[in-house]
């Protein structure tokens, strides 16, 4: 089975853009996209008048390219689509990483419709899902929804929500004892049993020994102690590193 937010306004919009509740904008790779103008030999101006004349968005100016290029907003969906036509590339080239079940259908250039249709959902059910980002489907709908937008399991868990959770089962089995989480951590992140264990045994033993030089140097509060909390606020990160590093 496994292998935001809006925007600030934007000059020379066209007034009926406000009127509407956009979705939040993808995470934009502004460093991708100029070095992408400039292998063409682009000026932003070129490339405001192939997604004005091309892709029918006449508020396009230089000025909003080089805002995108410097990071001071981001495009849209329909924006970034249209901006990677004129640079010839697809739209996942232009995206950071996927944080959402939303991000990951544009990176992978699918519309609603085709992972709707793929995962057997209707599309407005589907949408509300992505909008929300609250996935919900069966066991089956979870194997398509990860085929067809190529999800690794630590992205599937992220876009399904599921992340909070595990990162509460970890915090737990990393603080107390961690053979009572092996099945709850399991449930979510269906993994070996060995490799989970190795893996919580390690976090565990990582997170008490931080702890336990905070108490033999006298107990303060200082760097040991802000590592310690900094360790548990990326425990699931910390957790899909061990877990890599067991199956390498």
């Amino acid at each position: 089975m496994w292998p935001v937010r809006r925007p600030p306004a934007q000059p020379n919009q066209p007034p009926n853009r406000s009127s509407r509740r956009n979705p939040p904008t993808p995470p934009f790779n502004a460093p991708a996209a100029r070095r992408l103008r400039a292998a063409l030999n682009m000026g932003p101006e070129h490339v405001a008048h192939g997604m004005r004349t091309s892709y029918g968005l006449p508020y396009v100016t230089e000025d909003l390219v080089i805002a995108w290029e410097r990071e001071l907003t981001s495009p849209s969906s329909a924006e970034l689509t249209a901006l990677a036509g004129v640079l010839w590339c697809s739209p996942g080239e232009l995206l950071g990483k996927p944080r959402t079940l939303r991000e990951h259908r544009i990176a992978r250039g699918l519309a609603p419709e085709d992972v709707a249709r793929a995962v057997g959902h209707d599309v407005p059910g589907y949408l509300r899902m992505e909008e929300n980002d609250d996935w919900r489907g069966t066991d089956r709908q979870c194997a398509a929804l990860a085929d067809i937008l190529g999800l690794t399991l630590p992205d599937f868990i992220t876009v399904t929500g599921r992340e909070v959770r595990l990162a509460e089962l970890l915090r737990s089995a990393v603080t107390t004892r961690w053979q009572a989480y092996v099945r709850p951590v399991g449930k979510i992140a269906p993994l070996d049993r060995r490799l989970l264990e190795t893996a919580l045994q390690e976090l565990h033993a990582s997170y008490q020994g931080q702890m336990t030089a905070t108490l033999s140097w006298g107990g303060g509060g200082g760097d040991s102690s802000a590592a310690g909390r900094e360790f548990l606020d990326r425990i699931v990160d910390h957790f899909w590193q061990t877990v890599q590093k067991g199956t390498a």
